[in-house]
């Protein structure tokens, strides 16, 4: 199960200025997207380097290694922002983030330099010079930005494993089209009806599809939307807990509590503190958007 002890910002932009010269290693846990407002660099990487000009837009994935290097001529200017497919449960299907799990793994999709005149790059550069960057609709303009350079894969129909139409068919179709967070309020019992197949056949088929167990799975996902819940809004820590698909609050702070060693109103008050670090010659704003 994912790890949230570093919990970032999620869909918020930061402005970030590199002195001539300077260096910032991206230490953002989700994917990123950083443009390269003024100025121009270098993108470093253990088997190559890139130079960078105004207008440049890096994609790149939480495993991807490499930095920014300012021009010993002069500074450089960044905006970036921060995705956790996984915080996506309202809006992505497991089979979905799925995708981005094992496109981290895949060179061709792992990182991507999309030059100025990329159509991503240059939508990128109008929300990033916009004056409303906060917002509802701004946030999901900037997951529209992120989603459009995975288009191709997302518009592929993932292929049954096996030919006849049976049990594990029916559940990849069930992944591929339900929201995750519309898993939250799915029982096993509700799944076994939906993918007509025994109870105990469809913990082997789920552990195979998803990689996990099914109570497993509801666990992660549970938490993750408690997490986000407890970090972006104001909401009681009980109406958070039923919001996550708890129906005991104190079923939800044992779990909480096992899980992340503290309460949800201390995990709460310790992200909500959590100030991002600056680099090594540069000058550091962050805008929050959340």
């Amino acid at each position: 199960m994912k790890l949230y002890g570093s919990y970032k910002p999620h869909l918020s932009v930061g402005e970030l200025s590199l002195l001539p010269g300077a260096e910032w290693t991206p230490g953002l846990p989700g994917w990123s997207m950083i443009l390269v407002a003024s100025g121009s660099g270098y993108w470093l990487h253990p088997k190559f380097n890139r130079e960078l000009a105004t207008g440049t837009v890096l994609l790149r994935s939480p495993r991807e290694q490499g930095s920014v290097r300012a021009s010993q001529l002069g500074g450089l200017s960044l905006y970036y922002f921060m995705v956790d497919p996984e915080r996506l449960i309202g809006l992505i299907t497991l089979d979905e983030q799925r995708l981005f799990e094992t496109a981290q793994f895949r060179e061709e999709l792992s990182l991507r330099i999309l030059p100025p005149h990329d159509p991503v790059a240059s939508r990128m550069q109008e929300l990033c010079a916009s004056r409303n960057r906060s917002g509802t609709l701004f946030r999901l303009q900037l997951i529209q930005l992120f989603l459009e350079p995975f288009r191709s894969e997302l518009e592929q129909e993932t292929p049954h494993p096996e030919g006849t139409f049976g049990a594990k068919e029916r559940l990849w179709e069930l992944l591929r089209q339900t929201p995750a967070s519309e898993l939250l309020h799915i029982s096993f019992s509700e799944l076994v009806q939906k993918t007509r197949c025994t109870p105990r056949h469809l913990s082997r088929i789920f552990r195979e599809v998803v990689g996990v167990s099914f109570r497993d799975k509801h666990a992660e996902l549970r938490l993750a939307r408690a997490c986000e819940l407890l970090a972006t809004t104001e909401s009681k820590v009980v109406d958070v807990a039923l919001e996550s698909g708890y129906q005991s609050l104190s079923l939800f702070n044992l779990m909480f509590a096992r899980r992340f060693g503290m309460t949800p109103g201390d995990w709460r008050r310790k992200h909500r503190r959590t100030k991002p670090s600056t680099a090594r010659g540069q000058r550091n704003a962050i805008c929050m958007l959340s």
